[in-house]
């Protein structure tokens, strides 16, 4: 072998190497630092794993049709009053925040030309009763005509009527009170002059008291006179009872509710009217109810389901709602006695999902 060819063996030799070197720079290998490390890939969960619920048995339930709504306290009668003429005000004669009865006078505006009317008029009464006595007595032994009788009768009947007239006219200048009642502030000064638009004091009848609120329009044909219901005063734990006597004969369009008053017996004046109060109102109970735990319930697709517990699977029922308290719902159709529905884990639930049972208990108010 000639020298040339043996150096251009050793150059492909040593080319190869070097090409051999460079590729495994190249080619992934195992790092030896991390070989040991196992990469754990989490497990893929299993396919309709069971879910823990809680569950009622239902049965029959006594269901009160409840209503927590506010109101306010109203009297019963309440007035401006004033007088019927005008006039200065000569006397005031109560009290203010005083209890009066009905008829007390209150005060006087001047009545002193009617009172003088008065006095002269009734000065002639005696003298037109004995014209009339003597012209009877002349008519019996026929010492008069009959017409002469009848214009004596006419006279004093005249004046009986003018004095009535003069009477009514002093009554227009006194103030009464129309009502039994408490009287709040007065509103003028002695000496002023008062027209029957000034008002002279407010009176408030304190007994009875109304409770007056307004309910949803579903109950219009629900609540009647007679109805009972219990109220708390804002500020006072203490319940105390009325009863409805009257509802508005229209539903308001705005709010979609009717008025309602109720008369409370406030004969210990604990009461004052504008206090505000909290009703609760009962319309009507259902004895023998089936009910669910609110909670049951879902709402899908515009209908209401719930779950139940059968075999060991959640199977869905469409149901029909009826009235509700504060913690069941009262179904009317699609649960039975006995049923047992889930109250937990609802919006996890699919139909024919696995449960298991950690709690049963039985539905109660």
């Amino acid at each position: 072998m000639n020298k040339t060819l043996k150096w251009t063996l050793v150059g492909v030799v040593g080319a190869g190497l070097a090409v051999g070197l460079g590729l495994r720079n190249f080619i992934p290998h195992v790092n030896e630092d991390l070989k040991d490390e196992v990469v754990k890939q989490p497990k893929a969960p299993k396919q309709n794993r069971a879910l823990n619920v809680q569950a009622v048995v239902l049965d029959r339930v006594l269901l009160a049709d409840e209503l927590f709504i506010s109101g306010n306290v109203m009297p019963d009668e309440e007035v401006s009053l004033a007088f019927e003429t005008s006039g200065k005000v000569t006397e005031i004669l109560f009290q203010e925040g005083a209890y009066v009865r009905k008829g007390d006078l209150l005060a006087k505006i001047n009545d002193e030309p009617q009172q003088a009317e008065l006095r002269k008029q009734e000065a002639q009464l005696k003298l037109f009763q004995d014209r009339m006595y003597r012209q009877n007595a002349l008519l019996e032994k026929e010492a008069v005509s009959e017409e002469a009788f009848q214009e004596a009768q006419a006279n004093l009947a005249g004046l009986h009527a003018e004095i009535d007239r003069v009477k009514a006219n002093i009554a227009q200048r006194e103030l009464r009170a129309p009502f039994d009642g408490v009287l709040g502030l007065r509103e003028v000064s002695l000496g002023a002059y008062v027209s029957p638009t000034t008002p002279i004091v407010k009176l408030t009848k304190m007994n009875p008291l109304k409770i007056e609120f307004s309910v949803p329009e579903r109950y219009s044909g629900v609540l009647k006179a007679g109805a009972r219901l219990n109220f708390t005063v804002e500020g006072d734990l203490e319940e105390r009872t009325a009863k409805v006597y009257a509802t508005d004969s229209r539903v308001n369009m705005d709010t979609r509710t009717f008025t309602v008053r109720a008369l409370y017996d406030n004969s210990d004046g604990a009461l004052f009217p504008g206090r505000y109060v909290n009703v609760n109102l009962l319309t009507r109970e259902y004895p023998d109810a089936i009910a669910v735990p609110s909670q049951a319930i879902i709402s899908e697709m515009g209908h209401d389901k719930v779950f139940l517990y059968k075999g060991g699977k959640a199977e869905s029922v469409i149901i029909t709602k009826g009235i509700r308290n504060e913690s069941l719902v009262q179904v009317v159709q699609g649960l039975e006695v006995g049923d047992t529905v889930i109250t937990t884990g609802t919006m996890q639930l699919r139909e024919g999902q696995k449960v298991v049972l950690d709690a049963v208990k039985q539905v109660e108010n």
